[in-house]
């Protein structure tokens, strides 16, 4: 659909929802509202609760502009209601949100695909966590990054230097976030490339370099201002540079994104860069990292959420 088109329909900017980054979702969500009202556009705010099928009839909204981060907003259940209630939505399709969401799914599908990702351990819901983390350390060594299988922003994300605890930290974290894997550590540059869609092909945004004051990029890191350095373009060899770009819109075709990505890597000395994950709902905040490097490519925060916008589709 055209700016025009758009300007003519109710948008409905969903933020909040039930998952652990709620808050950081509220606050793109407002990000994002106050952008599109500034263009013009006819919008509104509707907090993606349980509910949210009523709100989205009753606020008769006509494209859902998603703003949500996490479970229930980025895996592709609300996609999937969208689809059912015909709301034409940003960001990627069910079956790319629910592979973005899950981290060992999308290492599969990369990896398969030809892009490098650090090795990593699935860990079973039948090993205790003392065997699971015997096994891992076997198999990768120490320190170990351990990860839930299912979350963003880092929400419990632990380096682990000894098996003790490894052992704790996948007992907590299949309290916390249900299932967990680990995966190897990789000392290097932590880069993040934007990939976005205009008239329907995918681009790539300056290359970031997120320098964390914590130990790694956790999510005080992420969400505190002055805990983490930016640097843009990141400080690569051009030929790397261009290798991770090349690599973020192999990682964005693979998985099937649509609209908006981000993808995130690790550069060890080799210079060879590793997919970690890819975000298939970026933050929208103000220290969030594809606002930031839409600027460094010239494109203000009004003009990156339009372009988002004018890539919706789905629910038709």
């Amino acid at each position: 659909m055209s700016a025009v088109e758009l300007k003519s329909k109710k948008i409905g900017v969903l933020m909040g929802g039930l998952s652990g980054e709620r808050e950081v979702s509220l606050r793109s969500g407002e990000n994002c509202f106050r952008a599109l009202s500034s263009l013009g556009y006819d919008v509104v705010r509707i907090d993606a609760m349980r509910d949210v099928g009523m709100r989205l009839a009753k606020a008769e909204v006509e494209v859902a502009f998603l703003a949500l981060h996490g479970r229930f907003g980025e895996d592709g259940t609300i996609q999937g209601l969208l689809e059912l209630m015909g709301i034409p939505y940003t960001g990627s399709g069910v079956l790319a949100s629910a592979l973005g969401m899950n981290k060992v799914a999308a290492k599969k599908v990369v990896r398969q695909s030809g892009i490098p990702t650090p090795d990593y351990c699935e860990i079973g819901p039948q090993e205790t966590a003392v065997e699971a983390a015997r096994r891992v350390i076997d198999e990768l060594g120490v320190p170990v990054m351990l990860k839930p299988v299912e979350e963003g922003s880092s929400l419990g994300v632990a380096k682990c230097k000894t098996e003790t605890e490894l052992a704790r930290d996948i007992d907590i974290g299949r309290r916390e976030f249900g299932r967990v894997f680990a995966e190897r550590f990789v000392s290097g540059t932590e880069i993040t490339v934007g990939v976005i869609e205009r008239d329907g092909e995918a681009i790539t945004l300056p290359t970031l370099e997120l320098v964390p004051k914590n130990e790694f990029y956790d999510y005080e890191a992420k969400y505190t201002h002055g805990m983490t350095e930016f640097f843009i373009p990141a400080r690569l060899d051009p030929a790397v540079a261009r290798e991770a770009e090349s690599l973020s819109l192999a990682a964005f075709e693979a998985i099937g994104c649509r609209g908006v990505a981000r993808v995130d890597f690790m550069v060890p000395s080799d210079g060879i860069p590793l997919f970690t994950e890819v975000n298939t709902l970026p933050g929208m905040t103000d220290l969030s990292d594809l606002p930031a490097q839409a600027a460094a490519a010239g494109i203000g925060y009004p003009e990156l959420v339009e372009t988002i916008l004018l890539s919706a589709g789905g629910g038709t």
